[in-house]
């Protein structure tokens, strides 16, 4: 259902009318300036005490915490919460949601990898884009319901809420033709009017603003963890995004080869490309040349990437849910299905 996109004067003007603001942070630099610019007009409106932030946690799939020479460097979920700090929202006010599902009775993590294994089908530009709706929008949605519930009986009509979100025009084309405001929800509950507030800011600006102001940034956008020099990883959260750039998925490759060998096994099972330009397998052979980028570290996984792991293997096993339009046939990937273990 579309909305009318709503005008507004001014920055202070659409946060004196907000019942909840919602940053929105990945860990990354883009949602730390876009909250920065959010807090400015709430202090000026006067409502920092209804500013939220939300955390969308994509599990495994995020870049991890490292340690190097005894320093440990953390992950994308815990630079969330310290982001949420230096904005100056108290800890009670972040929340960090995460996906799950009910297995035998009980409450699991359902990750990203898992359902795409599961599916059959990458989240590709131009196409379902099933790794942001239901993992990250949905889930904050889901959160802040019971506020809802609760404010509602001591406001006339529906809430207004703001959605923060980091997205910026010199991203992408798609980001570019974006607005900076656009209603996205409006019924009798609640109205909820999408923001994004560094949208016209560069990238040399937010490294000005982030670096001028001593805030901390993720390791993965460094060289190697501590560098500062940020000639890593150009964007952050998913460290695997079918979106990324070739120099990006390279670092990922070398940064993370247990993620991107489990990424390459899913393509050659489902027999659909990680991308539509590369394959997983491509990348991986291509971050082993002495030409590609130094990854400066590499990740020890996790017991949750373990499980993640295991739960992909027995996805795999199993058909695909999904009859995916961009399926090649056996044996046109880089590599066949041979060495899946099994799991064909």
């Amino acid at each position: 259902m579309s909305h009318p996109t709503p005008l507004y004067a001014d920055p202070v003007e659409f946060a004196a009318t907000r019942h909840r603001m919602v940053i929105n942070l990945s860990g990354g630099k883009d949602g730390l300036v876009a909250g920065l610019i959010a807090m400015d007009a709430a202090r000026q409106a006067g409502v920092v005490d209804r500013v939220w932030t939300a955390h969308a946690s994509l599990g495994p799939m995020e870049w991890p915490a490292v340690t190097v020479d005894g320093v440990r460097w953390p992950s994308a979920s815990e630079l969330a919460a310290q982001h949420s700090q230096a904005l100056g929202v108290p800890p009670e006010r972040h929340i960090e949601v995460r996906r799950s599902r009910e297995v035998d009775g009980a409450r699991v993590p359902f990750d990203l990898l898992t359902f795409i294994a599961e599916r059959g089908d990458w989240p590709w530009l131009g196409r379902a884009r099933t790794c942001t709706g239901p993992w990250k929008t949905k889930m904050v949605y889901q959160a802040f319901t019971p506020q809802v519930r609760a404010l509602r009986k001591e406001t006339d009509g529906p809430l207004m809420f703001a959605n923060v979100l980091g997205m910026r025009a010199e991203e992408s084309t798609e980001r570019r033709n974006r607005e900076m405001w656009r209603r996205t929800t409006d019924n009798s509950a609640r109205v909820v009017d999408e923001w994004l507030p560094a949208h016209q800011v560069t990238t040399e600006e937010v490294w000005e603003r982030t670096i001028s102001a001593g805030l901390p940034y993720h390791w993965c956008y460094d060289s190697y963890p501590g560098a500062k020099d940020r000639r890593g990883s150009s964007r952050c959260s998913c460290s695997a995004c079918t979106l990324a750039n070739h120099r990006d998925l390279l670092l990922t490759a070398g940064r993370r080869p247990r993620l991107a060998e489990l990424c390459a096994l899913v393509e050659r099972v489902r027999q659909v490309p990680f991308n539509p330009n590369i394959t997983m397998a491509e990348v991986i052979a291509l971050s082993r040349r002495r030409d590609a980028p130094d990854p400066g570290v590499e990740v020890e996984e996790t017991e949750d990437f373990e499980r993640m792991e295991r739960d992909v293997h027995a996805a795999l096993r199993k058909p695909p849910t999904w009859d995916s339009k961009a399926r090649t046939g056996p044996g046109e990937l880089l590599h066949s299905a041979a060495g899946c273990d099994g799991c064909s």
